[in-house]
């Protein structure tokens, strides 16, 4: 499955109790690649490594994210990028009544970019 499906079927398996947010699936599934448990193929959904097929090893240290930071921010909207772009190629929905929205939100991004002396340049 790609990201936006899992969060379907989450919803699904929960009888519509809990549907995740882009925010907390995409980095997750970014992690999951990151530890080898997951590869995305070239089509853009994911599929469990062997590592993963043989189960969790519980002898490697769990740390949780720390505090929100302007990195952490970016992260997440990378992780909704990537939503739009799972549902765009699958077809279920129609981005192209938001272009303006998208536009807008580009543009505030590019100009925060700008103030802040172009970080990443």
């Amino acid at each position: 499955m790609n990201g936006a499906e899992v969060m379907e079927q989450m919803d699904r398996m929960t009888l519509g109790w809990w549907r995740p947010s882009p925010g907390s699936i995409y980095p997750l599934l970014d992690q999951l690649v990151e530890e080898k448990l997951v590869v995305k193929r070239d089509d853009g959904r994911y599929e469990l490594t062997d590592s993963a097929r043989r189960g969790p090893d519980w002898t490697r240290d769990w740390i949780g994210r720390g505090p929100r930071t302007p990195q952490d921010a970016v992260s997440e909207i990378d992780s909704y990028i990537a939503y739009l772009e799972d549902v765009a190629r699958g077809g279920r929905t129609d981005l192209k009544g938001m272009g303006d929205r998208l536009r807008a939100a580009s543009k505030r991004l590019g100009d925060l970019a700008d103030r802040s002396g172009g970080a990443g340049r």
